[in-house]
């Protein structure tokens, strides 16, 4: 349903996608100060999410459609790279896009 002029797509993102399915889906995790991890294993207990990263940390937070973690990975906001978890360039880019 993308309207086009030329070679202009419109591209849309879900409002409210879950947390769990979009982390599985891309493997990365941004703390709260806005550094990006690599995520190695995602696991979803009831309403709560566990995720383990690479350089290894862990997480537990609830499984929200509108939460502060839900909003930086659709906006697409971090400050940097976590060194430790060895995320590479090409994944940071498509991240960007």
């Amino acid at each position: 349903m993308g309207s086009s002029y030329g070679n202009l797509q419109t591209k849309y993102r879900y409002k409210h996608m879950r947390l769990y399915d979009t982390v599985d889906k891309i493997k990365l995790w941004p703390s709260r100060k806005g550094i990006l991890h690599g995520v190695r294993s995602v696991e979803r207990n009831g309403e709560w999410l566990t995720a383990s990263t690479h350089c290894g940390l862990e997480f537990k937070v609830r499984d929200s459609g509108n939460g502060r973690m839900i909003r930086q990975l659709k906006n697409r906001y971090y400050s940097g790279v976590c060194k430790k978890c060895g995320i590479p360039v090409w994944k940071i880019e498509k991240f960007e896009k």
